[in-house]
């Protein structure tokens, strides 16, 4: 089977999800399976972006993408 792969709004979009259908009282298995996702997906995700907000996650590319500008200047010297 071939592997999915997300963008960060698609994981958001995803978590959020999640969490709402643990909120309703479903398990973890179950919340990960209707959003079709393994669980152990869904425990890397949340410990990468787990409480994070479009904003946050905004904020976080452009922090990353000025990290690899800075990078490509000193490599530059």
């Amino acid at each position: 089977m071939a592997r999915k792969r997300y963008s960060d709004e698609d994981v958001l979009r995803l978590l959020r999800e999640i969490e709402l259908s643990l909120a309703s009282g479903s398990d973890v298995a179950t919340a990960c399976r209707s959003a079709g996702v393994s669980d152990a997906t869904y425990y890397t995700w949340r410990k990468r972006f787990g409480g994070m907000g479009r904003s946050e996650m905004a904020n976080l590319k452009a922090l990353q993408k000025e990290n690899d500008r800075l990078k490509k200047i000193v490599a530059e010297l």
